[in-house]
């Protein structure tokens, strides 16, 4: 991902946020924000034919030094690439290049009704650790319960 790629991974961000699966966020970060809250080294898109369609990146899941190798994923894909192999390109992507750079734990948080980003993860090697029941209400105003799920590095 480079930095002239965040007008179209806000975009599809953005779609996250509209459909009310993906994120207790209501409005998108800016560049600055988003940029300073996730790791330089693992940041992935997936273009189609020159356009960006798909993004990746891994956020600290802790400032602690114990926790230096623990960090949590995001994945999006454009509704209209959707079904096509795109999120499991980027995980896989982001497992092996995260592997490389020494995280050795790898969390996600899901919305539990987001059953197709749940599937993906399973796909992709991650396992259900817990859930946490009505955690946050989403956009709309509504409980939502989320399901963590995690890889580990061998």
């Amino acid at each position: 991902m480079r930095d002239e790629d965040w007008g179209t991974v806000a975009e599809i961000y953005k779609q996250g946020l509209e459909e009310g699966t993906s994120t207790f966020n209501t409005e998108c970060p800016s560049f600055t924000e988003w940029n300073e809250g996730h790791v330089k080294n693992c940041r992935f898109v997936f273009e189609e034919e020159g356009k960006v369609v798909g993004w990746i990146a891994l956020s600290p899941s802790s400032s602690r030094c114990a926790y230096k190798g623990c960090v949590e994923m995001s994945v999006y894909v454009d509704r209209n690439y959707r079904g096509h192999g795109i999120g499991t390109a980027l995980v896989n992507t982001i497992i092996r290049e995260a592997e490389k750079d020494g995280y050795w734990s790898i969390y996600s948080a899901i919305f539990s009704i987001n059953k197709a980003s749940i599937a993906l993860h399973k796909k992709c090697g991650f396992r259900e650790i817990g859930y946490r029941e009505r955690i946050a209400k989403d956009r709309f105003g509504k409980w939502q319960n989320t399901t963590l799920m995690e890889y580990r590095a061998s």
